[in-house]
């Protein structure tokens, strides 16, 4: 039961992680100040709201990362992966599906959810939609950088030895912030392939268009190896301290 209490917390912090911060993402065009703060905030909120029922990955290369210091089963890996793209997906199904009834539009005049670069996890290295060969390798080598370093800061700040204690949560929240903020302006940040791969999904109802899912693949094997990247830094920086 305690397992599921788990998954099920995942589903709603990943639910409200898409809903808030992919919802302002899009309705302000993903303006650079309110995205990378609503991103923040929202895992500040999520973090002592349903981190002592799960430890607030809402990210599976967080729960990568996790896995791979032992922090976690291989059976509780996949359950957290499962509640948080089914928690991300009803979110993004939510609030996009909220913005069309109403017909908004972003400031940029889009309908939304059509034509949201950041929202749709279309890299911004794209120009005018051709995936060249420059801008994969770019896009995947930035979402590798950004998320090994968000995923290590998170490794560092919960390991029980380490002082942050509460402040967890903040530390945590800033180190988001400080990624979108650099992010943004490159690949739109994803450093979490359930917020992606459900806003693809979100843009592809709503949008009518499927070039968020053609491009998806990206922001999940970067990410993913980010994650494994910042197990592997924190393994063996802190295999001493393992063997005390």
């Amino acid at each position: 039961m305690k397992n599921i209490k788990a998954y099920i917390a995942e589903a709603i912090g990943t639910f409200v992680l898409v809903f808030f911060a992919c919802g302002v993402a899009a309705l302000t065009g993903g303006s650079l100040v309110p995205t990378s703060l609503a991103f923040g905030f929202v895992i500040f909120a999520m973090a002592y709201s349903v981190g002592e029922i799960s430890g607030c990955h809402i990210n599976p290369a967080v729960s990568l990362g996790c896995l791979m210091t032992k922090r976690m089963s291989v059976k509780d890996f996949c359950g957290y992966i499962v509640g948080q793209l089914v928690g991300g997906i009803v979110g993004a199904i939510a609030v996009f599906g909220i913005m069309k009834m109403a017909g908004v539009t972003n400031v940029v005049g889009s309908v939304l959810p059509a034509e949201i670069n950041y929202a749709t996890a279309a890299s911004n290295f794209v120009i005018g939609g051709d995936l060249t060969a420059g801008a994969i390798i770019a896009s995947l080598l930035t979402e590798i950088v950004l998320t090994c370093v968000f995923v290590y800061v998170i490794l560092n700040v919960t390991d029980g030895k380490n002082s942050a204690g509460k402040y967890a949560g903040v530390i945590i929240g800033v180190t988001l912030i400080l990624v979108h903020l650099l992010g943004i302006g490159l690949t739109g940040t994803s450093v979490n392939p359930a917020r992606s791969i459900a806003t693809a999904v979100g843009n592809a109802i709503f949008g009518g268009k499927a070039d968020a899912l053609a491009q998806v693949w990206m922001f999940i094997v970067g990410p993913m190896a980010g994650a494994a990247c910042a197990a592997v830094l924190y393994n063996v920086l802190h295999a001493k301290k393992v063997s005390e």
